[in-house]
């Protein structure tokens, strides 16, 4: 029987062919689903790595498998094809939210200073900012209609929400089975306050991405005051965003993901790309 957090048989059907196929020579080697297992203990719980349990083996086993798959687009390549497969179906809901979410960074995530590198370039680099809290980074996500995660990209968590818009709409990208180009604009797209800027508005006309973000009371005043047109704005789809923060809570359950513990930016992506897995497998 799954131990809490653990795949279960289901789960692991649907993720064992993604995996990269084990040597049928050489010395003992722990089993994928065992390593996937101890992965999952450490975000679930956030000890650090040389806690691991001996169930799951040897932990420097589980952490070098992990740095290995994190490095080579083993969960990415995970993710979009349970995302591929749920579009194929039909089950895939374009209607998008998008919004971001501020992480705290533990003091071991700080990493060392590099060598021939200013501390504050190394810590841009590794996606930590300097907040009035301290150490953050900040999570900017778009998620479908059902709220599991569509694209996602970190960045330090003092950079604006408006600015990674473009980049992470412009990550959607969910092949299609058979031959065809890969979807990459959603049915519509919503947003808050935080995004109602003209140059976002401009992009998503020019994508043709119809979008329902409110606007900010100094943009009505100024619109007011020079006779333009206000922007559509449908109260009854903006209430449909509370997805993206249902989306937020479910990751944040993992204690990994709502504090960061991880130095380097690329294991803490790979740890959540991991979980958004998981989320599409049991949702």
């Amino acid at each position: 029987m799954a131990r809490r957090h653990e795949l279960t048989d289901a789960a692991w059907q649907r993720i064992e062919p993604l995996l990269p196929a084990q040597p049928a020579r050489g010395g003992r080697w722990l089993d994928h689903r065992t390593v996937l297992n101890g992965m999952l203990w450490k975000l679930a719980t956030g000890a650090p790595w040389r806690d691991l349990p001996e169930r799951y083996g040897n932990w420097k086993t589980v952490y070098e498998r992990y740095r290995r798959w994190a490095g080579d687009g083993t969960f990415d390549a995970i993710l979009a094809h349970l995302q591929v497969h749920d579009d194929a179906v039909g089950r895939l809901d374009w209607t998008v939210s998008v919004d971001s979410t501020i992480v705290r960074a533990h003091q071991h995530a700080a990493g060392a200073r590099k060598k021939g590198m200013t501390q504050g370039t190394n810590r841009t680099r590794q996606a930590l900012g300097r907040s009035r809290g301290g150490l953050t980074t900040k999570i900017h996500l778009v998620c479908d209609g059902r709220g599991l995660p569509l694209a996602f990209c970190i960045t330090p968590g003092n950079i604006n929400d408006c600015t990674r818009l473009v980049q992470v709409i412009e990550s959607i990208r969910i092949p299609r089975p058979g031959a065809g180009r890969p979807r990459i604009r959603p049915d519509r797209l919503i947003a808050d306050k935080g995004y109602s800027t003209n140059k976002i508005r401009t992009y998503l006309r020019g994508r043709q991405i119809p979008h329902t973000i409110p606007e900010r009371s100094d943009q009505q005043a100024i619109r007011t005051r020079r006779g333009h047109r206000p922007c559509g704005f449908d109260p009854g789809i903006y209430r449909l965003r509370n997805v993206i923060e249902r989306c937020f809570n479910r990751l944040k359950q993992w204690r990994g993901i709502a504090t960061r513990y991880d130095k380097l930016a690329r294991h803490y992506r790979a740890g959540i790309t991991l979980v958004s897995a998981l989320l599409w497998i049991t949702t």
